[in-house]
Formats: C-alpha cells, structure tokens, sequence
C-alpha cells in the first residue's frame, strides 16, 4: 500500500484519483481548503486534510507531507486575477516542490497542461497568459529539482466518461477527460519509466499503461 498525497484534493481529477487509488488499496490524503469539502473527499475514499496551500509555507507543507510516499499536485486557482493564478499556480507549486523535498517525499507528480513549453505561444496581453506563464515555472521548477518528477500535459479538459485509453504527443487542444487523467496520474505513480518525463497527452486509442511505456521511448531528457 502506497500513501499518496494529493493537493487540490477537492476538484474533479483529484477526486477520480482518490477513487482509483482507493480501489486499489492505496491511501490518498487529500489537501483540500475548506472544511465542508471533506464529505465529498471521504465518498471518493480519500481521506481529507484541511489546508490552505496558498498560505501555507514550505515547513507547513513539509509537515503535511511526511511519511507520504508521493505528492501529486493537482491544484489550481481556477482562472480570475493574474495575481491569485501567480499565487497558488506558481508560488505554492513551487513551495510544495521544495516542502516534498524536505520532508523527504521522492516522487512528485503534476499535473500541468498540454501547452507547458517556452514556446507556448500565448500573447503576453492574453488573459490565459499568467496561467501559462505560472505552470511553466512551476514546471521548470520540478525540473530542477532533487526529486523523481513527472509533468503531465493533459489537453482540454471534458467531463466525458473515462476511455482508459490515450494517444501522447497529440496534435492541438486534444481534448482528455478528467476521468482519464486521474487514471494518468494513477498509472505514473507505479511506472518507473515515467520519472523524469514530461508527457503531452490527449484521449486515443492506446491503453493508458502501454502509451506511457511507449512515451517514455521516444526521446531522452524529459520531453515528450
């Protein structure tokens, strides 16, 4: 049995997450901000941990972390201001990268977006700027860092059923269910050949389990 701790435990990945690791014997513990958020965390099988990541500093994370055998970020603010995408995409991301490292955690995972690249194209007076701009950070981040990291880049979002079957490297949007990055997710925490690996992905036809074996054969230096 694995604990693994999930940020951002109250949104709609993070609560499929809960779900699988559940079913597969596995502890989810999950970070959420609000005490009445904890009923739908404990239906999902996760167990729920009351704390703002957006406030909370590294040793408070580091705390909430320990004995933990991995950290999946799935948080986000959501859209609104730059200034509250910058806070809790980038600024707490990156405490929470340097508070797994403190507490010991090895594995950490997160989840980003399609578009995570300095070359994401997205114009400076954009609106969706500060989230692209804020994920690459954090991103680059775990890249720089003593822990055996993956980054995932779903596409769009949907709310479709889960396909458990993907295609990495997509062209475009390529649209994803939530459902299947959750399975995702759940699949890099037991796949050694995932550290280390930025994958890019969108719904398809290849099994979750082969397609991230598969990635991790296109190219050397964490890059899909």
């Amino acid at each position: 049995m694995e604990h693994i701790v999930i940020i951002g435990g109250h949104g709609k990945v993070a609560l499929h997450l809960a779900r699988l690791l559940a079913d597969r014997g596995d502890e989810a513990t999950s970070v959420i901000r609000k005490t009445e958020q904890s009923s739908d965390v404990e239906k999902a099988g996760g167990t729920p941990l009351v704390l703002d990541v957006e406030k909370a500093d590294v040793d408070e994370m580091a705390e909430a972390f320990s004995g933990a055998d991995a950290v999946v970020w799935s948080a986000g603010a959501g859209g609104g201001s730059a200034e509250r995408t910058y806070a809790v995409d980038r600024d707490a991301a990156q405490r929470a990268i340097d508070a797994a490292s403190k507490a010991g955690v090895r594995r950490f995972v997160m989840v980003s977006w399609i578009g995570s690249t300095p070359e994401h194209g997205i114009d400076p007076d954009d609106s969706f700027f500060a989230y692209a701009d804020a994920k690459l950070a954090a991103d680059d981040h775990l890249r720089s860092s003593d822990l055996d990291w993956t980054i995932l880049g779903p596409g769009t979002l949907t709310t479709d059923e889960p396909t458990g079957r993907i295609t990495t490297a997509p062209q475009g949007k390529a649209e994803v269910s939530r459902a299947d990055v959750a399975a995702v997710v759940a699949a890099v925490l037991v796949q050694p050949a995932s550290v280390g690996r930025f994958i890019r992905f969108g719904a398809g036809e290849t099994l979750i389990a082969e397609a991230i074996v598969a990635d991790a054969g296109r190219s050397e230096g964490g890059q899909a």
